[in-house]
């Protein structure tokens, strides 16, 4: 039993990957904003900090957009005995006000107590909010991208949902979690920061996401054509139509990937 992203890891792709990225169509964004080439705090957190004050920042309650930080802050202090790790939440989740220096820092330290929920083995080796302090490049990266995020779904949007699964029937027994980040009306979105542009990891990881939502029985996924990748570090949106994937790569996921 593996998740989404634990199952791409153990098959060997054919040559190019089952969808290569250079199959998607490129828009590149310019804001005229550069950002920084260092930051001082690990990509992984500075990824989560982004998508979470994205949500909030488009209205989302505070409690909802950070909600598995405090879900690892609880499991944390209740299952793992980490000392006031509930009240630290409270009292960074409490600082977060808009997107400025404190705020930013605040979910910065926030989003180390979503490992305590993800990976609550590797928990114990990660940085914790007292070792995260983002510097002022670092801080400054941050607010450009989530200022970007937010533009990005004024042109995109709307949203209709975020943190997507595929309950009753889209799980197997090989391929048993895993979530996406949102959908709109007609595409299927990942959000990645990193510095580099899609690999055929990131474009299986879409592909089956969509073969999941198929076979979930919901309804929303039917009306899911495309599969689309927004990087706000790199400030570039990344678009294929499920059409163009032949229907024998698609039953070669199915079959051999997901094991329907």
């Amino acid at each position: 039993m593996s998740s989404v992203t634990k199952r791409i890891s153990e098959i060997k792709q054919p040559s190019g990957g089952y969808v290569k990225p250079s199959q998607f169509e490129i828009h590149k964004i310019d804001d005229g904003h550069i950002l920084s080439e260092t930051e001082n705090i690990h990509a992984s957190v500075v990824g989560m900090a982004v998508d979470y004050l994205t949500r909030f920042a488009m209205g989302s309650e505070l409690l909802e957009a950070f909600k598995i930080s405090c879900m690892g802050a609880k499991m944390a202090e209740e299952l793992f005995k980490q000392k006031n790790a509930m009240k630290k939440a409270s009292k960074l989740l409490a600082g977060i006000k808009a997107i400025d220096e404190k705020s930013i820092t605040n979910a910065c330290k926030l989003v180390t107590y979503d490992v305590w929920f993800r990976n609550p083995m590797g928990a114990i080796m990660a940085k914790g909010a007292d070792d995260i302090n983002p510097d002022a490049e670092t801080i400054q990266n941050i607010k450009i991208m989530v200022q970007r995020s937010v533009k990005f779904w004024e042109d995109y949007g709307p949203i209709v949902k975020d943190g997507f699964t595929f309950e009753p029937n889209g799980y197997t027994e090989t391929v048993n979690s895993g979530d996406g980040d949102y959908l709109t009306a007609d595409t299927l979105w990942d959000f990645k920061v990193s510095k580099s542009k899609p690999t055929n990891k990131h474009t299986l990881q879409l592909l089956m996401y969509w073969i999941m939502g198929q076979h979930s029985g919901q309804k929303i996924y039917k009306s899911i054509q495309n599969l689309g990748i927004f990087n706000p570090r790199l400030n570039e949106v990344y678009l294929l139509n499920v059409n163009t994937i032949s229907k024998e790569i698609i039953t070669e996921v199915e079959r051999d990937v997901i094991c329907y």
